[in-house]
């Protein structure tokens, strides 16, 4: 009996930290009164080299995500922190 208890505790403890890799990262705890507004972040984006962006959202982690193209044309996801418009985390096609 106790061996199928374990293995419930593990599935559960490998699904919990799938779910948390899926979620994308944590980018600020600030409130959403210091963030860039959108409008403004959308233009910092584009003078940053990005375009032809498809998506533009606001995680679950306090960041903003862009499904787009960086300057040299590779579909790019990145997640800028809200407040000072730093890239958190970036995945570029090759």
């Amino acid at each position: 009996m106790k061996k199928p208890v374990l293995l419930g505790t593990v599935s559960l403890t490998l699904a919990l930290l799938a779910g948390s890799a899926l979620a994308g990262p944590t980018c600020t705890r600030e409130s959403r009164d210091k963030w860039i507004p959108e409008a403004d972040m959308k233009q910092k984006i584009a003078e940053m080299g990005y375009r032809d962006i498809r998506t533009f959202k606001t995680t679950s982690g306090n960041c903003y995500e862009i499904y787009g193209y960086d300057k040299d044309g590779r579909k790019a996801e990145v997640y800028f922190d809200p407040v000072d418009a730093r890239i958190v985390k970036a995945e570029v096609d090759d």
